[in-house]
């Protein structure tokens, strides 16, 4: 059984929420999917983009969904579901001049019995929470997480870098959508969050872990971590989805 909560917030200074986010149940086969996206390429297109994704990522998974599914089969479903997101995008950016450069990253759970199958693209995250710890499941497509990764700058420096929102791989301007698939435990007392850079930027992982295992209820904790982002200026949209295992 799973639990699931979601948020999204324009917050402090952005006019228009271009985040979105989606939560299903499919009733044949327990399987919950939970996808997050944050659009890019001007107010008008990123709102757009997001929502593209997030829909027809939905859409297009819970049609390749069967009972018994394996992980492996899961991640293959899911990567599918991104291609056609990608898909789905391009063609509607060819409507208009002003969606030339629309585009969005998006990162997707789906649950399997005792594991969660886990896709990315762009610098939306997945992190694995229990009560021993917190750990990110997904890698930045980004300009400084390929730094962080030579040695160039240190993993606190890039929360601070003035490049840390250029990111390497979206739905959108690319024309093959290169995602990444992890496969993560998930058992019982243990959590998945899925979150835009909204939230990362001005909350700590070890914040997001006290607010999950420690907070009064589990139920508000993304609340509380909407507070946390607003009281440091919230300059980005902030989104989050938490899956709890019972």
């Amino acid at each position: 059984m799973i639990n699931v909560w979601g948020m999204t917030d324009t917050g402090l200074v952005r006019k228009e929420n271009q985040d979105a986010y989606a939560v299903k149940r499919d009733p044949a086969t327990d399987h919950v999917i939970c996808v997050v996206c944050d659009g890019m390429g001007g107010p008008a297109g990123g709102c757009l983009a997001s929502h593209i994704a997030v829909n027809t990522f939905v859409e297009e998974l819970e049609k390749l969904i069967k009972p018994g599914m394996t992980a492996e089969q899961l991640q293959e479903a899911s990567s599918y579901a991104v291609s056609l997101a990608n898909k789905a995008i391009r063609e509607e950016a060819k409507q208009s001049d002003g969606y030339h450069d629309m585009g969005t990253t998006l990162v997707s759970a789906v649950s399997c019995g005792q594991e969660v199958v886990i896709c990315n693209v762009g610098d939306s995250r997945a992190y694995h929470i229990t009560p021993d710890g917190i750990t990110r499941i997904t890698r930045d497509h980004s300009l400084v997480e390929h730094m962080v990764e030579r040695g160039d700058i240190t993993a606190e420096e890039a929360r601070r870098h003035p490049n840390r929102n250029l990111i390497t791989r979206a739905l959108g301007p690319d024309v093959i959508a290169e995602c990444d698939g992890y496969t993560c435990p998930l058992k019982e007392g243990e959590y998945l969050l899925l979150c835009t850079d909204g939230l990362i930027d001005t909350v700590t992982d070890q914040e997001m872990l006290f607010e999950v295992i420690h907070g009064d209820n589990v139920a508000t904790c993304l609340n509380r971590l909407l507070d946390i982002s607003k009281s440091r200026g919230a300059s980005d949209n902030v989104t989050a989805v938490l899956m709890q295992k019972l």
